[in-house]
C-alpha cells in the first residue's frame, strides 16, 4: 500500500505539487495523467526515493522511500523516461545490474526481449532508441518489482512496440503488484491502465476506476451533438460526447475525452468524484 499525505514539492519559488493525497492500492495499474509542468515526474522520483518530500509523507509498506531502506528498495523499481545507453551488451547490463533485486530473473529478461524482438547480445550504446527503451522495460519487469514506476515508457516505441509493451505488461506482472505509468500518450495505454489518476497544477483533479468513472460519466459515440455536454469533439462520421451519466447505463470510457472534461470542470469532477 502507498499513502500519500498532504504531499507538497517545490523547486524554489515554483511550486509543484501542493497537498497531495492519494492512496494505491495493490494489484492495480494507475495512469498518472496530467499537463506538462504539472508534477507527474515529480511525483514518480519521490515515490522512489530520489527527492525528499518538503511538507507531507510518503508511506510505502511503512518505510518512508527517501530513507532509501534496502528492505523497500529491493522491492520497487523506477524506469525514467531517458534512459542510459552504456557501452555493453544488453545481457551483461542484465545480469550485473539485476544482482540489486533478489527476484530478478534472468530467463524471464531474455523471454521479453526475444518478444520485443530486441538482441540481447548487442550493445546498449548501438541500439535505437526504441531498442534500448525496450531493454530497460524488459529488465524493469524481470526484475519482478512489487512497486514498478514508469515515466513514460511508450516514448520511442513504434507500433507494433507499442502492442508488445501492453503484452509484457499483462503477462509479466505480479497480481499483486502496484504499477504507476506517468503518461501523455494515453491512446497507447487505454486498455491496461485501471486507475485513472488526474494531476493539476497543486491538486489531484480524479482518482477513480475506470468503472467509478463509467457509473457517474457517460460516453457517448452517435452522430447527434447532445446538449449539456461537459465535453464533445467532432470525428469522422459522428461525435465523441462526455455527458453526466443520468441512466443511460455502461460506456466505453475515453481517456483522451475524460482528461479534456475534467479539465473543463474540475470542480464539478472533483465534487463527484471526492464525496
Amino acid at each position: 500500500m502507498i499513502d500519500i499525505s498532504n504531499l507538497s514539492f517545490s523547486y524554489g519559488s515554483n511550486t509543484v505539487l501542493q497537498n497531495i493525497s492519494l492512496k494505491l492500492e495493490e494489484g492495480r495499474i494507475y495512469g498518472l495523467l496530467g499537463e506538462n509542468g504539472v508534477g507527474k515526474t515529480t511525483l514518480l522520483t519521490l515515490l522512489c526515493g530520489l527527492k525528499k518530500t518538503e511538507q507531507g509523507s510518503i508511506s510505502i509498506d511503512g518505510f518512508n522511500p527517501y530513507k532509501r531502506q534496502p528492505e523497500l528498495l529491493q522491492s520497487l523499481y523506477y524506469l525514467p523516461d531517458e534512459v542510459a545507453p552504456y557501452n555493453q551488451e544488453a545481457r551483461r547490463f542484465a545480469r550485473f545490474a539485476g544482482s540489486f533485486w533478489p527476484l530478478f530473473d534472468m530467463n524471464k529478461f531474455l523471454s521479453i526481449m526475444r518478444e520485443f524482438e530486441t538482441d540481447p547480445d548487442k550493445k546498449m550504446n548501438k541500439m535505437s532508441a526504441g531498442q534500448l527503451k525496450k531493454t530497460y522495460i524488459a529488465f524493469a519487469l524481470a526484475c519482478n518489482p512489487r512497486y514498478l514506476f514508469m515515466d513514460e515508457p511508450t516514448n520511442g516505441l513504434d507500433i507494433p512496440s507499442k502492442a508488445q509493451f501492453r503484452k509484457a505488461v499483462g503477462l509479466y506482472t505480479a497480481e499483486d503488484s502496484t504499477i504507476v505509468i506517468s503518461t501523455h500518450q494515453v491512446r497507447d495505454l487505454e486498455n491496461i491502465i485501471d486507475p485513472i489518476i488526474i494531476l493539476d497544477r497543486c491538486d489531484v483533479l480524479l482518482n477513480a476506476t475506470v468503472e467509478e468513472i463509467s457509473e457517474k460519466l457517460y460516453f457517448d459515440y452517435g452522430t447527434t451533438l447532445q446538449q449539456g455536454s461537459l465535453y464533445s469533439e467532432q470525428l469522422p462520421g459522428g461525435f465523441i460526447q462526455v455527458l453526466l451519466n443520468s441512466g443511460q447505463g455502461e460506456s466505453k470510457v475515453n481517456i483522451e475525452a475524460l482528461f479534456n472534461a475534467v479539465h473543463r470542470h474540475k470542480d464539478l469532477i472533483k465534487g463527484m468524484f471526492n464525496k
